[in-house]
């Protein structure tokens, strides 16, 4: 298990048990490629802190602010100096019982 406070940029295998959605920004559409998406950054938390999580497409809908989620093999990228976690292509996102 990862605590959020010891993600470091460019860290993959990321595996968050437990965190709880503590805003969301609007979603924003976007066009690459041809192809229509979406996009929504959200800031998770857990006991050792917070951090910036970005979801994609589909999963846009499915979560909201007061949401515990858990996150398995996740990806923490860097965007303005600012770290951002994400599912990305070969992890999961799933909301969790409280």
């Amino acid at each position: 298990m990862t605590l959020i406070s010891e993600i470091q940029p460019r860290q993959g295998k990321i595996e968050i048990e437990s965190a709880e959605i503590i805003s969301k920004d609007e979603p924003k559409e976007f066009e690459k490629f041809g192809n229509k998406g979406r996009v929504c950054t959200c800031t998770i938390k857990d006991d050792s802190g917070e951090i910036k999580l970005t979801i994609w497409n589909d999963d846009v809908d499915k979560y909201e602010v007061g949401d515990k989620i858990k996150i398995a093999n996740g990806y923490c990228g860097e965007f303005q100096g600012e770290k951002q976690l994400t599912a990305g292509k070969f992890g999961t996102l799933e909301k969790i019982e409280a």
